[in-house]
């Protein structure tokens, strides 16, 4: 192999650790294989430059690549899918690694790398994510000018310095092309997750599921208010509702549930001014989005229900900003229809039958709707009964006949649930309502912040004249939770973030920890509206500000120019002439003097002592041969030769300088 094509020792120390970073914000996504199959390949690479090992043959290199692609498929089920195809491609970056072996097989290496860094931008778009990928871009440009330093086989840090400046140089064009680049839609479509996680509500309520998020400290979202924050016991986060009971769970009416032509919701007359709010809800998963009663939305991709909830058609698999604009007080269904009643009064016929006597007997003695539901949450008040995170388990049958007369312990959703149980058995239409409840008002940016644990469950009950009202059974056995939240409620019980001691929530008390807890959200909020929530329309609308009317034309017009003040300074920068050693009068004459003969067809080449382009121009013009080989001689003393003493050196420089001076070769005739 020829020098020029190997691979530098500070280049390969460089790339492997590149190859490090760039797969360690991977790791808690990635079978423990792959992550052994990196620690493999950058062994045995090192092992390889030792000359201990050699470099895989082509029947090993066949069997790598089965053996991993089966690996995928026994660990995900499946090559298609996001996960299965960001770990295959990181098994090859591995694999490449060991096969490393020319300067093209490492610029493979490094462009793909530039790749890799961008596909953890599918999981999360976080700050700290963003941060450490342009870590990781400045590691990989690194070892890519380590690959052109071939001279360099001790590892040093200065090819970081020259990709840092390289990095800082292209920083303005890249701010250029976020602001004015046009935002067009995805030219290939991503494959969704299909192994990850949901995360938030699910799409069906059972006893314990709200609890389960209770001990979550995760943000769920948050909200940015126009004007004055509600108080925290308006801040009813409205998500899914669930109208169908069987079994004992609860699960919302799906579409092919609703009958023809009651697809969309009925309509709604608002008054008064509504509530504006912007929401940046962290990815779920999930289709449904949250919003204060009753909500509407002009951002683009988002409907409503005939239940007058929000969803989109596809799964949130990122960071989603919607607009919205709340009614609370607006009357929802002042006339039910018969289809919709018929729902949200449909049980089981058979089951807890405690409860069942219960409500007859209490129906019988609280005649009027209004009369019995306050006749239930005053039950809920007066009983001994806990609101907790830790209810106990409770047997598949009759569960809420065991809630309402043994076990007196819940959470909200086991209030919500047998209020709407009771409701139902007395003849009025009820649903249970999930979403949040409350939030963490940030007094940084004044931002709500709404994490897992304020999931919240409570009632809808539709009453005459009043059509759907809000019911929260929870509000009668704790108060503390509407008005202050999940911590004061559970303050006696102790339980609240029991199971994540390391949770930053938990040391609010510590002023100077909660204020960089504060500090920080109130940063990703900003990176999140800003950065993250810089859309085409947002696009529009701040060019529009600033440019007034825009047309294509003008779009153009900007749009180049910007380009041009942006590259014009580092183009100036590039060509400009840099400073040049200074020579010295010996270098100088010579110099003249090989100027002279190029003239005459006489070159010297790179590489060539004095002496031999003396002799060799010597054979060309015999004439000045004697000359050329004095100078040659007195060129090489003074040069090379150790220092005389000052006037001796003086003396033959001069000599030197009349030499040249005098060395006047023609052109010899053929």
């Amino acid at each position: 192999m020829k020098a020029i094509q190997q691979i530098p020792r500070n280049a390969l120390v460089w790339i492997i650790i590149s190859v490090f970073a760039l797969v360690l914000p991977h790791v808690p996504r990635l079978p423990l294989w792959v992550l052994l199959v990196f620690g493999l390949a950058a062994v045995w690479r090192i092992l390889v430059f030792r000359g201990r090992w050699s470099f895989p043959g082509r029947w090993v290199k066949l069997a790598m690549i089965l053996s991993a692609c089966g690996g995928i498929v026994l660990s995900y089920g499946t090559l298609v899918g996001l996960e299965p195809t960001v770990a295959l491609l990181l098994t090859a970056f591995a694999l490449k690694l060991i096969e490393l072996c020319q300067r093209k097989d490492a610029y493979v290496l490094l462009f793909l790398g530039y790749f890799i860094c961008i596909t953890e931008f599918l999981f999360s778009q976080d700050l700290l994510i963003t941060l450490y990928s342009l870590f990781t871009v400045l590691l990989v440009t690194t070892a890519l000018v380590a690959l052109h330093q071939p001279g360099e086989h001790q590892f040093n840090r200065s090819s970081v310095r020259v990709a840092g400046v390289m990095l800082l140089q292209a920083m303005p064009l890249m701010v250029v092309l976020f602001f004015l680049f046009p935002r067009f839609g995805p030219l290939w479509t991503v494959p969704v997750k299909s192994q990850a996680g949901k995360t938030g509500m699910s799409d069906f309520m059972r006893p314990g599921d709200v609890a389960r998020l209770g001990m979550s400290a995760d943000v769920a979202f948050r909200v940015n208010f126009a004007g004055d924050i509600p108080p925290k016991s308006d801040l009813y986060w409205r998500g899914l509702v669930f109208s169908r009971f069987k079994d004992g769970t609860w699960t919302p009416l799906s579409y092919f549930d609703l009958p023809s032509g009651k697809q969309r919701p009925p309509a709604v007359e608002t008054v008064g001014k509504p509530l504006s709010y912007s929401v940046i809800i962290e990815p779920t998963q999930q289709q449904w989005l949250y919003a204060l009663p009753y909500a509407r939305t002009t951002t683009q991709g988002i409907m409503q229900a005939p239940d007058f909830r929000l969803f989109r058609p596809a799964p949130l698999e990122m960071e989603t900003i919607y607009r919205v604009s709340s009614w609370p007080d607006a009357t929802l269904e002042p006339e039910l229809p018969a289809w919709r009643r018929q729902v949200e009064l449909g049980l089981p016929h058979e089951g807890n039958p405690r409860t069942r006597q219960l409500v007859t007997q209490m129906r019988q003695q609280f005649g009027s709707d209004q009369a019995f539901v306050d006749a239930v949450l005053a039950r809920f008040n007066e009983e001994p009964y806990v609101y907790t995170l830790e209810p106990g388990t409770m047997a598949p049958a009759d569960r809420i006949d065991q809630f309402l007369f043994d076990s007196y312990r819940g959470f909200c959703e086991h209030y919500a649930s047998a209020f709407v149980y009771m409701m139902r058995l007395a003849g009025i239409p009820a649903r249970v309502v999930a979403g949040y409840q409350g939030g963490e008002i940030n007094p940084v940016n004044r931002t709500v912040i709404v994490h897992q644990f304020d999931a919240h469950a409570w009632a809808e009950v539709w009453l005459a004249g009043q059509g759907w009202t809000r019911i929260d059974p929870t509000a009668a056995v704790a108060p503390d939770r509407i008005e202050w939240g999940l911590e004061q409620a559970l303050q006696e019980e102790g339980s609240f973030l029991s199971q994540t001691p390391l949770s930053p929530l938990r040391y609010r008390k510590i002023p100077l920890l909660n204020r960089l807890r504060l500090e920080y959200d109130a940063l990703t909020y900003r990176w999140q509206s800003w950065v993250v929530g810089f859309d085409s329309e947002a696009q529009f609308d701040l060019l529009q500000g600033y440019l007034g009317k825009l047309d294509a034309r003008k779009f153009a017009a900007v749009l180049l120019g910007s380009w041009a003040l942006v590259l014009l300074p580092v183009a100036f920068t590039l060509m400009r002439r840099r400073k040049t050693r200074q020579l010295s009068p010996l270098d100088r004459h010579y110099l003249k003097l090989c100027a002279r003969l190029e003239k005459l067809g006489v070159r010297r080449y790179p590489g060539e002592s004095p002496v031999q382009f003396a002799a060799r121009a010597g054979q060309r013009l015999p004439a000045v041969a004697q000359q050329l080989a004095e100078i040659a001689s007195l060129y090489q003393e003074l040069a090379y030769a150790p220092a005389a003493e000052a006037a001796h050196r003086t003396e033959r420089q001069r000599a030197f300088e009349e030499a040249v001076s005098n060395c006047r070769p023609k052109r010899p005739r053929p």
